[in-house]
């Protein structure tokens, strides 16, 4: 049985085989996204556009209108954080759909993780063996391994 875990965060996604003979992760692939640590500043250049009420004032009532923006809570970093999700989903769609793996191990920073459980795509299920909370992208692999429930372990054929 082989076994793909995926590491990541909105900035980056590392991809591990572990191997059969010895339960160590070995490294496969990278995905980075250089736009993941600019400010939203850096990602948007404006603000969004701006209107006003044209309502009545009521009676004895003077002045200003209300004036509103039209951009709502859409936070730049926040869509790129999405559209690093879809690649990463992607990759490993791709991964799947070769024949590279046969079960799925995700570990990833929390609102990472929910952002890639939206992207997933069903045929990603039922090979889909854990689910990590964790941002364990930038540690070793032996703890990355310590992360990883047992269960997935005893999936492996015994070392010869």
């Amino acid at each position: 049985m082989r076994i793909r875990i995926v590491v990541a965060n909105q900035a980056e996604a590392a991809f591990y085989d572990l191997e059969s003979r010895t339960g160590e992760p070995k490294f496969a692939t990278r995905l980075t996204d250089p736009l993941a640590h600019l400010h939203d500043r850096d990602l948007k250049s404006d603000r969004p556009g701006r209107f006003s009420d044209h309502a009545l004032l009521a009676p004895g009532r003077r002045g200003a209108t209300a004036h509103h923006g039209t951009g709502g809570e859409r936070r730049p970093r926040k869509h790129e954080a999405e559209l690093f999700a879809r690649q990463v989903a992607e990759q490993i769609e791709r991964a799947r759909h070769n024949g590279e793996f046969d079960r799925l191990v995700v570990m990833a920073a929390p609102a990472f993780l929910g952002l890639l459980r939206k992207v997933l795509p069903d045929s990603l299920r039922p090979h889909l063996a854990a689910e990590v909370g964790k941002d364990l992208v930038n540690e070793p692999p032996a703890k990355m391994r310590a992360h990883i429930p047992p269960d997935v372990f005893s999936e492996l054929p015994a070392a010869q």
